[in-house]
């Protein structure tokens, strides 16, 4: 049977605590009701905004304020990179991708600012878009083997591989590990595939994606990586000791950091900054690639750099373009010369 506009169907999430947000978000779905595409939002989403009409869905939540949307062609996000973080959470375990629209600070993860709407509009009426699938990380915790007690280095690889899980989540930037007690350290020793890595007094610990290395790993002193590189960054947080440097991993690495008996604290086990479970002396921590890759809506084929110089506002003043591109190069004083 062939699909009518009639009955595409997008879902959308907005930040109704921002009055741009909601205006985008009205004007937006004005748009794609008049192509005769419904439009579903949370309930309270839909009071906030005063949106109504056939073409306008409550979206039911679960008790923990996600909805399912795996019956929706695109989720829709206008907000920050919080809100966009939430909107993850709807839709990585589904086919459904999800489209940005930033009306935050930076807005890494969104692909459009709210300026452009009418691009928006248009690009979703004629699925104009590319779908770009990016890794997400798993985590658990599981109580540690008496065995590991005291962090022995030669124990020779993860005596709780079948202990009993007590928490699991995932993360599409970063799962942290970080101190209960703000005037105490973390003593943790980190594994990776089943060997022992090294021992750190630290402020926390960091697992980031490749989407991730542009948020909390960023600004704790980690590397940029490109999108479309697969792998998994390690990354101390203030860490007491001579080896503490950031490490990229491979994307098959498993992870396992342990907090040790003796250390001064308990911890906080955080996924993007929106999880949070607590992490007792003794417990494991263990990290993973994702079974599910997060599915986001790109309207540009521009390259990763030219997203690092908008969002950060790089100065590229100077730059006379490669020799693909300007064959021919002005040098300063001179004769122009071949590229």
């Amino acid at each position: 049977m062939t699909e009518t506009a009639s009955c595409r169907r997008v879902a959308i999430l907005t930040h109704t605590g921002r009055g741009e947000a909601v205006r985008a978000a009205t004007r937006l779905i004005e748009g794609l009701n008049a192509a005769g595409i419904v439009c579903a939002l949370p309930r309270e989403d839909v009071a906030d905004l005063g949106v109504e009409g056939a073409l306008v869905e409550q979206l039911p939540l679960a008790d923990g304020g996600a909805a399912s949307v795996s019956d929706f062609e695109l989720l829709v996000v206008l907000g920050g990179d919080g809100t966009i973080l939430r909107g993850a959470e709807w839709v990585v375990e589904s086919e459904t991708p999800l489209l940005g629209v930033n009306l935050g600070h930076v807005g890494f993860l969104a692909e459009a600012e709210s300026s452009e709407l009418d691009l928006i509009c248009r690009s979703i009426i004629d699925r104009s878009y590319r779908v770009e699938e990016r890794l997400t990380i798993d985590v658990s915790i599981r109580a540690g083997s008496p065995d590991r007690a005291d962090g022995d280095p030669d124990r020779g690889g993860r005596d709780d591989e079948d202990a009993e899980v007590i928490w699991s989540s995932f993360a599409v930037n970063e799962v942290s590990i970080e101190k209960g007690a703000r005037e105490r350290m973390l003593e943790v020793v980190a594994e990776v595939d089943d060997r022992p890595l090294s021992r750190w007094a630290c402020d926390g610990v960091l697992v980031a994606t490749p989407t991730g290395s542009t948020a909390y790993a960023f600004s704790a002193g980690g590397p940029i990586i490109w999108p479309g590189v697969e792998a998994l960054l390690l990354l101390p947080l203030s860490a007491h000791a001579l080896f503490a440097r950031p490490m990229v991993l491979g994307p098959s690495s498993h992870v396992v950091i342990e907090l040790l008996e003796h250390s001064a604290t308990d911890g906080v086990v955080w996924c993007d900054g929106r999880r949070s479970v607590p992490l007792e002396r003794g417990q494991v921590v263990h990290v993973v690639q994702g079974r599910h890759r997060l599915k986001l809506a790109r309207l540009s084929e521009a390259p990763f750099s030219d997203r690092l110089v908008r969002k950060f506002g790089l100065r590229v003043e100077g730059w006379r373009g490669s020799a693909r591109l300007a064959p021919v190069l002005e040098p300063v004083g001179g004769e122009p010369r071949a590229g």
